[in-house]
């Protein structure tokens, strides 16, 4: 049964507009580090405050890292938030693409659990570009699921959920930058820039690299290959 449906180009604010006009709430999904090759793919799930108007709400991509660190303590101080993580085993194992639908399922589950108000008082569930693949039992009853593309830009609770997965995404890598320092997971934050390929081929994959993701900078490996982030 497929409870997602593909919205083209929603105006700005509309699904919280429609949810907060009746008291009820909307949840954002968005992931961070789908693309990387090395570490995981994490994924945050937000509910707003009825009627935020925030302005530092907007696609964590375009940024800075002062402007996330800020935003995520103010999402962490007045929202309702998770995170849910794959990491790089997960990955080559069951590809990009699924893993990222399975990671988005657990953050849901994830707020849903913890949520401080009443489920039913959750009108909808807004997610970038992905559906969301949960089973009928696992959404109240008329719950509806949407996803489109651009979500940071036309959704604050998308919005807020991106900021939330990269601010910790980032902050996981910084981490492990101690850890392997050869490939200045400090900056690159396991994206394939010319200096982290370059580290690659000198010094080979390290434990946190994706196997199916480096096949074109090292000896390949004896498993599965990835070639698209969409199958």
């Amino acid at each position: 049964m497929n409870m997602n449906r593909s919205v083209e180009s929603p105006k700005k604010l509309y699904f919280e507009t429609q949810a907060w006009a009746t008291q009820k709430r909307a949840m954002g999904i968005d992931e961070a580090g789908r693309g990387c090759l090395a570490g995981p793919v994490v994924v945050g799930a937000v509910i707003l405050p009825l009627y935020t108007n925030q302005p530092m709400l907007k696609d964590s991509k375009i940024m800075t890292k002062a402007q996330r660190e800020k935003a995520f303590s103010w999402i962490t101080e007045h929202c309702a938030w998770t995170t849910a993580v794959a990491d790089h085993k997960t990955i080559d194992t069951i590809n990009i693409y699924q893993a990222t639908l399975l990671t988005m399922k657990h953050a849901y589950l994830n707020l849903m659990q913890t949520l401080p108000c009443d489920p039913a008082l959750l009108k909808y569930v807004l997610v970038d570009a992905m559906p969301l693949k949960i089973a009928a039992e696992e959404k109240p009853t008329g719950l509806e699921c949407h996803y489109f593309n651009y979500g940071e830009s036309l959704s604050p609770s998308i919005a807020a959920a991106s900021i939330v997965a990269k601010v910790t995404r980032d902050r996981l890598m910084e981490e492990l930058s101690a850890q392997f320092p050869a490939y200045n997971f400090m900056q690159n934050k396991g994206y394939g820039t010319a200096e982290h390929i370059a580290a690659l081929k000198e010094h080979g994959p390290c434990a946190i690299h994706r196997t199916t993701f480096i096949k074109n900078f090292v000896e390949p490996h004896d498993q599965p290959k990835q070639t698209s982030l969409f199958c």
